[in-house]
């Protein structure tokens, strides 16, 4: 039965979800239950009309330890295997932004949940960690392709066979993470981020997560062919009404006016 108390989500008016990893005194590591509940908890939230923004967070010391290992054989050969109870594939499918609040440990499997935000605050203290090959772990939640995207081959590699620490100072230097503060300040600079979206069209900061997100699958050819395409679906798609109410938007902004909401 579902401990519900170990993935916690709390929904704000103003749009905002937190999800919160509960498991502290194990530094959140996951047992296969949880990792259903986290991906239904995405479910969830990506079919909730009032819900604009995700935040997903550790509680305590770390954001995610991995998976609980005592647990390995009926994690790695169980039925989190199918996309509907696959944490990691509700997130790339959830169509909201998801804001990782990383604060100390991301290790292993907690690194590939953190690699499947949209972006990442981090904490001075925080650590990503690859221990896949230390402790003879495959990856399969997309560590080994994602991170030498984002930081480089030459460092992903040193960083996935060595299992050595990235630093949060290294990470947002490299590009994995977009904000470094004290723990303290942590949840506050992610909603910060996460307020900043909300001020956007909804509907476009979907369609631009998405074209982003599906365009880096793709070479850069590909990819400029399927912004463009997207475009112009988009812009046959809107009525006359909505062109109307883009100019005034756009009007109100420059004149300094409330403007009417698209």
């Amino acid at each position: 039965m579902a401990d519900l108390s170990l993935i916690l989500v709390n929904r704000e008016p103003a749009g905002i979800a937190t999800v919160t990893i509960n498991r502290p005194k194990s530094l959140n590591s996951l047992t296969k239950q949880m990792m259903t509940d986290l991906a239904t908890a995405f479910k969830l939230l990506d079919a909730d009309e009032m819900v604009r923004v995700i935040i997903l967070s550790g509680s305590g010391r770390a954001f995610c330890s991995g998976v609980d290992l005592t647990a390995a054989e009926d994690v790695f050969k169980g039925d989190v295997k199918d996309v509907e109870t696959d944490p990691v594939a509700q997130m790339e499918r959830c169509r909201k932004p998801i804001i990782g609040a990383i604060g100390g440990f991301a290790v292993t499997a907690g690194f590939e949940i953190a690699l499947a935000c949209d972006l990442l605050v981090a904490s001075k203290d925080a650590k990503f960690m690859d221990t896949h090959a230390r402790f003879g772990i495959f990856p399969s939640w997309g560590l080994s392709q994602k991170l030498s995207r984002i930081i480089g081959p030459n460092r992903a590699r040193e960083a996935s066979l060595s299992a050595m620490p990235i630093t949060a100072e290294q990470a947002e230097r490299w590009g994995l993470v977009n904000h470094v503060v004290e723990s303290s300040e942590l949840l506050k600079k992610a909603r910060q981020v996460a307020e900043s979206i909300i001020k956007n069209n909804q509907d476009l900061v979907m369609r631009y997560k998405a074209v982003i997100n599906d365009g880096l699958k793709q070479d850069l050819g590909h990819a400029l062919v399927l912004e463009k395409e997207r475009g112009h679906a988009y812009y046959k798609g809107m009525s006359k009404d909505q062109f109307k109410k883009m100019q005034e938007f756009i009007a109100g902004r420059s004149s300094n006016k409330t403007p009417s909401k698209l």
